[in-house]
């Protein structure tokens, strides 16, 4: 199936902000807290190391995710004329 590159400024805001987060506040901090597991010791009866690699992969297979969608979508601003019509990023009530 293939996927649709179309979303709201909003989505696009929020999308851009999360990956800002994660690269710049949250990546850091799970580094530094990795980093100090890793110093304690044996590393493969570590809980807390073996926890935080879980945790920075994630979080960086969730930055290239956020990495490729920011490069692929395209933002849809304008709405059409025609509001008789549902048209993308409309909200609809039934």
């Amino acid at each position: 199936m293939q996927r649709s590159n179309l979303i709201t400024p909003q989505g696009a805001t929020r999308l851009r902000n999360e990956l800002a987060d994660l690269w710049k506040n949250q990546r850091p901090a799970v580094t530094k807290a990795l980093a100090a597991a890793a110093a304690e010791g044996d590393r493969s009866e570590n809980a807390e190391y073996i926890y935080r690699k879980k945790q920075l992969r994630e979080m960086d297979r969730r930055i290239r995710y956020l990495q490729k969608r920011t490069s692929e979508f395209q933002v849809v601003e304008h709405q059409p004329n025609d509001r008789s019509r549902i048209f993308f990023s409309a909200w609809v009530e039934l």
